[in-house]
């Protein structure tokens, strides 16, 4: 204990701690250490540096803090509940408990004060990029002499695990690039993971790592003293062209004797007795959830203190909006959910001739769109030529520059997502990020947690099949598909022609989910049934001749192409046989059934289904009678024709597999 410390703050520290030894010990889970050990540093980010008010969570201009060791989140709780956010110590005690708001680890949109969905480790290092990089693009946008209406800092508390993970070095060596001056991580040095001492596997200097990566790193003697952690704090705020590394040694489980400095506290309960022994090692009641009435006036003190900074703020607002109408009418559209034109009825988006790969129309429709959507902001993983996802005519976004709305991540997709994560969570942007769809592989994760908080990121995912051709089974997706099919609030949208393409870009800008946007390399004929309809997930493209087609053909993407062309050789032979185009799974299940039934009569049991992909998701579309034509192996470098046709992706392939069915279900 820091003889710097005033009793009553000290309080307010160890208050923090046994908070959370308690919700953990009272649930019999969770990870009581870190926050033991971290809490001086969290307490004085939050009570002395931090502008917050906790009366209004989202409010726009507050500094985000990101807890990116989430599995600490009763140390984030034990913070909203004594700040006043709306937590309380009946909340506290249902930690880790159904229906709870104090889930296990912190959940975006479920708990007050949250700012992002954390535990994978690292990934709070990179959505702490993307908040920094969106404050940085915002204030080059709105702020004018006088009025810095966007001024907010960026903080993330991180330990040792996540500075192993390599999702933190890639945002770092951005951060660093970008020089991102007001990101600050907090590294939470107690040097112990789950399996013990951190030398058994994690040596390295990181001072010097990130010294390396562009950053201001600072070096603070004794993290459990709150002094000087803010006097680190504020010496960060004065680098203002780099970003900050706070170094806090520290020890886990910091107060309790049997256990503190020991990987044992790490993720277990500390055991009831240990509890105790920690309240009376450091001064504390006994009883469980206890807090004194000094410590909730002190934190009382500093809620009132995040009040008087936002009013100061609107104030500032409220004379920008007078100075400044336009710009202020501008900041309305640029954080309203809604667009400010709805993108359906823009005949514009539309206009397509002849054949395209969908890449390069998505390319077209994605400038059509900067000029409908303002606050567009996006780029790709060192692939931006190939991937067609640079804006023409606005800028490149860099350290010197920060109007740019292109984004250069370099070759860092796990990273880059999210990053995109971060700026999606922040507000005020759309954002959108490209890789071939292969490397989707690198950024699953990040893409996950996308789905996981409904954060709007769009996936460009170029490059989407054995199409790619000659660059071979490395570069060729195969599994890809059916596994992004599988993640729960993700939707997969595989056009099979331009105008397909605008409605895959609509639903992804409107549709509240990130949505990934799968897209060829190879040309693909524009159909003469595709348009707005594609909105819908799935639909006719083709009708058969009477009103009840005798078969279903059904793909997405290229493979349409192929089943256009089995529908006029089943017709030659005397079978009627429908088209269906299904370029998201996801949307049209969200339709009403009697649709659904309309596109795919239940009566009509011979389907086939075609995709240049593993055919594991189409079978519930096809049935026990029905067929799907698929790639179930890895792919081979040639040209793509020639893969087409070995790998049996053709219309003759259909052909056949429709007569199979049709004799099956006779």
């Amino acid at each position: 204990m820091s003889d710097h410390i005033p009793p009553i703050d000290q309080l307010c520290v160890n208050t923090i701690r046994v908070l959370s030894a308690d919700m953990v010990q009272k649930a019999n889970s969770g990870h009581p250490g870190t926050p033991m050990g971290a809490a001086p540093v969290a307490y004085a980010l939050w009570a002395n540096v931090m502008r917050h008010n906790p009366a209004d969570p989202t409010w726009a201009n507050r500094d985000r803090f990101v807890l990116s060791a989430g599995h600490a989140s009763a140390l984030l709780y034990s913070l909203l509940h004594l700040f006043g956010y709306g937590l309380t110590v009946e909340d506290l005690q249902q930690f880790r408990q159904w229906g709870s708001k104090t889930p296990g680890h912190p959940e975006y949109g479920h708990t007050a004060g949250v700012e992002v969905t954390t535990g994978p480790l690292g990934q709070g290092v990179a959505n702490a990029v993307g908040f920094a990089l969106a404050e940085a693009f915002l204030a080059e946008k709105f702020n004018r002499p006088g009025y810095p209406v966007v001024n907010h800092r960026t903080y993330a508390l991180c330990g040792d695990g996540c500075m192993m993970e390599g999702i933190a070095s890639e945002a770092a060596s951005l951060a660093g690039t970008l020089g991102l001056d007001k990101l600050t991580l907090l590294y939470d040095d107690n040097e112990i993971s789950i399996e013990g001492d951190t030398d058994i596997a994690f040596r390295e200097n990181v001072g010097l790592r990130f010294e390396a990566y562009g950053w201001q790193v600072i070096r603070v003697e004794d993290g459990n003293d709150p002094a000087q952690v803010t006097q680190a704090l504020l010496s960060a705020q004065a680098d203002t062209k780099r970003p900050s590394l706070i170094i806090a040694p520290t020890k886990i489980g910091f107060g309790c004797p049997a256990k503190e400095g020991k990987a044992s506290a790490h993720g277990e309960p500390l055991g009831v007795e240990n509890v105790a022994a920690a309240k009376a090692a450091l001064g504390m009641p006994p009883e469980d959830f206890a807090v004194l009435n000094a410590v909730r006036a002190r934190f009382a003190e500093h809620k009132a203190k995040g009040a008087l900074a936002q009013q100061d703020w609107q104030r500032l607002f409220d004379g920008y909006r007078q100075a400044y109408p336009s710009l202020a009418k501008e900041w309305d559209v640029w954080f309203n959910p809604a667009l400010p034109v709805d993108l359906a009825t823009q005949a514009s988006l539309w206009q397509f001739e002849g054949k395209a790969a969908t890449r390069n129309s998505s390319g077209e429709v994605l400038n059509r769109l900067a000029a409908l959507v303002p606050n567009l902001i996006g780029g790709s993983a060192d692939l931006a030529p190939s991937n067609k996802s640079n804006m023409k005519g606005r800028g490149d976004f860099s350290a010197e520059d920060r109007t740019g709305a292109n984004l250069h991540f370099g070759v860092r997709e796990h990273a880059m997502a999210a990053i995109a994560n971060g700026m999606a969570a922040h507000g005020g942007l759309r954002a959108y990020v490209a890789t071939f769809f292969v490397f989707s592989d690198y950024m699953k994760n990040a893409m996950r947690m996308s789905a996981i908080m409904r954060l709007p990121v769009t996936y460009i995912l170029t490059h989407d099949s054995i199409g790619v051709g000659e660059d071979g089974p490395t570069h060729q997706p195969i599994e890809h598909l059916s596994g992004l099919r599988a993640v729960p609030n993700l939707v997969v949208y595989r056009p099979a022609d331009s105008r397909e393409v605008v409605a895959g870009w609509i639903a992804a800008l409107t549709g509240g989910l990130p949505t990934c946007l799968v897209l060829t390399r190879q040309d693909l004929p524009l159909y003469p049934g595709s348009g707005p309809q594609a909105l819908q997930g799935g639909y006719v493209l083709s009708p058969s001749k009477g009103d009840v087609p005798q078969a279903l053909l059904l793909a997405s993407g290229s493979e349409v192409e192929q089943m256009v062309q089995a529908q006029k050789l089943l017709w030659a032979q005397g079978i009627d046989a429908r088209v269906v185009s299904m370029p998201s799974m996801e949307l049209f299940e969200a339709q009403p059934e009697a649709y659904r039934q309309a596109v795919l009569p239940p009566a009509v049991r011979a389907r086939v289904a075609m995709e240049a992909g593993s055919g594991m998701s189409w079978y519930r579309y096809t049935g026990l009678d029905g067929e799907v034509i698929s790639i179930d192996h890895y792919g081979a470098s040639a040209p793509a024709a020639k893969l087409f046709e070995t790998f049996g992706l053709t219309a003759d392939a259909a052909v056949q597999a429709a007569r199979r069915t049709l004799a099956r279900v006779k």
